[in-house]
């Protein structure tokens, strides 16, 4: 038959656990993908049509 647990062993299991979690959410959200090499060049906004015939 299993021996139960202490207290103080389950709380430190379950403190590990939290620890390793916050972790890995952490690892996760700063996994981003690659910046490519060169950049797109920026978009330039066209001008309205009257402006252009000024």
């Amino acid at each position: 038959m299993l021996e139960p647990t202490r207290t103080t062993e389950r709380y430190a299991r379950g403190l590990a656990a939290a620890v390793a979690a916050v972790a890995a959410l952490i690892l996760a959200a700063n996994a981003a993908p690659a910046e490519a090499d060169a950049p797109a060049p920026d978009r330039q906004t066209t001008a309205p049509v009257e402006a252009a015939l000024r």
